[in-house]
């Protein structure tokens, strides 16, 4: 059983990710990575979801909102944000796009 709690984790080094060592890192998780990405400010519309999510930043940013907390989250490059089932969220892509890699948990 999953934790039913929304994390996130910012990229906490100077130099930026390589899509690579995100595969590898989601692999080294259990992960299937799958690559998507949206052009600049794309809108997400509320959704939930009936899977717990990872999603990695490759590169851009993505603002989200989460009903259940009040102020928005912003994911850029190598921030992964873990999203359990049931929660839902809306997004906006930020002005430079976005690139990122999903798993189901």
């Amino acid at each position: 059983m999953h934790q039913q709690v929304i994390q996130v984790k910012k990229w906490d080094r100077d130099e930026p990710p390589t899509e690579a060592a995100l595969i590898q890192q989601m692999r080294d998780e259990g992960l299937q990575p799958s690559r998507w990405a949206n052009t600049a400010r794309t809108i997400y519309h509320a959704n939930t979801n009936d899977h717990h999510k990872v999603i990695y930043v490759i590169s851009g940013s993505v603002i989200l909102g989460f009903r259940i907390i009040g102020e928005p989250t912003v994911l850029t490059a190598g921030d992964r944000l873990s999203l359990p089932a049931g929660i839902e969220y809306n997004a906006v892509v930020g002005d430079e796009g976005v690139v990122c890699l999903e798993g189901r948990l």
